[in-house]
């Protein structure tokens, strides 16, 4: 039987990160140019808002941002909920120190308490939600505040996961990062100079004590990673059977991105005519 010309016969290494390897120099630069280009060419804006959590995707964006406009010209905004680690506020203080950038903290737990008050019954998913929601409202309105947009930090093993809060991490206009696998984003921050401190902890929202995102996967992001790399190029679960992935990994990861489509849309508008927009109607940008 023969086999597509895309897929090679030989033995794959399903332990090997070559696939996802970057050239940290090229995209660095690629990445500082794309956010001058969408943030001040395209849209007239010379400032940008971030939200800095003390997590290594925030990190790396504020890094880009500094590059790309000066910090004196980024605002990052600290948003603790009650139950946020310490270490989350001093990571971010330390990408302030180490960026230069503008920083305000603005806590979020009354706003986001006053409503979870009227909900007892809510539960950790819920709460989380409500969080990530307030989150957004503050930099949302600090943008137009500052007469600037907000900036995305949502990395693509995120978005292929469904891993966030819908109209929430996924809301800011520009995002950076948004086609840069975790294991991807972990390279480049090593290489632009974000602390080891950050790079190397567990990767976790803080919306919840104790919470990472690979616990809440059921699976490491470098081995789902790897499985989304053949995914989205048109691989089987049961060609990468053959190449030795684990069944187990390759459901979970399948019925993640598979469940998760709907996320990573606009909301479903009802064609009424040749003009409805997003659908007929694109201007370049919607390319």
């Amino acid at each position: 039987m023969s086999r597509l010309p895309f897929i090679s016969a030989n033995p794959v290494d399903i332990e090997s990160d070559e696939n996802l390897r970057v050239n940290e120099p090229l995209l660095a630069e690629w990445l500082i140019s794309f956010l001058q280009d969408e943030i001040t060419r395209r849209r007239g804006f010379k400032t940008a808002v971030v939200g800095i959590s003390g997590g290594v995707d925030s990190s790396l964006v504020a890094f880009l941002l500094a590059k790309a406009l000066g910090p004196e010209n980024v605002y990052g905004i600290r948003m603790p909920y009650k139950t946020s680690s310490q270490d989350s506020l001093d990571h971010a203080d330390m990408i302030v120190k180490a960026t230069g950038i503008n920083m305000q903290t603005l806590e979020i737990t009354g706003a986001a308490d006053g409503y979870l008050a009227l909900c007892p019954e809510a539960d950790g998913r819920r709460r989380g939600n409500v969080m990530a929601r307030v989150r957004m409202t503050i930099l949302f309105d600090q943008s137009q505040k500052l007469g600037t947009i907000p900036i995305g930090t949502g990395n693509k093993t995120e978005r292929l996961f469904g891993y966030y809060t819908w109209h929430a991490d996924d809301s800011p206009p520009v995002n950076p990062l948004g086609d840069l696998y975790k294991s991807q984003v972990w390279a480049l921050s090593r290489y632009i100079g974000v602390p080891d401190v950050i790079v190397n902890k567990p990767a976790s929202a803080d919306l919840i004590v104790g919470q990472t995102d690979e616990g809440d996967f059921g699976i490491s992001y470098p081995r789902a990673d790897r499985i989304l790399f053949y995914l989205l190029r048109g691989f089987t679960v049961a060609r990468l059977l053959e190449m030795g992935f684990p069944e187990g990994d390759l459901i979970l990861v399948k019925r993640r991105l598979d469940s998760t489509h709907w996320k990573r849309h606009l909301p479903t508008t009802a064609m009424l005519s040749s003009t409805s927009i997003n659908d007929y109607y694109l201007r370049p940008v919607d390319y």
